[in-house]
């Protein structure tokens, strides 16, 4: 398996971001972003973007090697290039207040509050848009977190101050 490296994620950002499309950062990448250094070894990188741009993404994407490995829209979907490196898309489409809203798929709605896509870490340098700690610390509530989530969380809670559940003490 190919680990996503730096160089890696912001080629992937540029590439989208020319073409129009809007996203955040999300999951190990995004909380990297956030605190500002890589922390561990990546698989992929996960990525929030609105659901009205997944045609957009996946023509762009298309067109630059990847091929669709996952499709569980809308909920989520996944595109991997030739060389084996994967982007794990997170649709959005944006409510009344701003918020962002992925159904999951059992059909329930995901919120992301309207300030969690006002988040801006760095990689290698680069500034790049990701959303928020808080935002990150609510898409790992629900489910049974494993180490490297634990660990994440952790790490997101010392740098910004977050008061943390039980599942993510020390």
């Amino acid at each position: 398996m190919m680990m996503m490296q730096a160089q890696n994620v912001l080629k992937i950002i540029q590439m989208l971001a020319s073409v129009g499309v809007q996203l955040w950062l999300d999951g190990g990448w995004g909380v990297d972003a956030l605190l500002g250094r890589q922390t561990r070894e990546h698989s992929d990188v996960d990525v929030v973007i609105r659901l009205d741009q997944v045609g957009l993404v996946r023509r762009s994407l298309e067109d630059a090697d990847y091929t669709m490995v996952e499709d569980e829209l809308p909920t989520r979907f996944v595109m991997q290039h030739t060389s084996g490196l994967s982007i794990d898309f997170h649709p959005v489409y944006f409510d009344d207040q701003g918020d962002g809203i992925q159904q999951l798929q059992d059909g329930t709605p995901f919120h992301y509050p309207a300030d969690g896509f006002a988040g801006h870490g760095t990689i290698s340098g680069v500034t790049v848009p990701c959303v928020t700690a808080e935002a990150q610390l609510l898409c790992h509530l629900g489910y049974e977190p494993t180490a490297r989530d634990q660990r994440d969380m952790r790490l997101l809670g010392e740098a910004f101050q977050l008061s943390l559940p039980a599942q993510f003490q020390a």
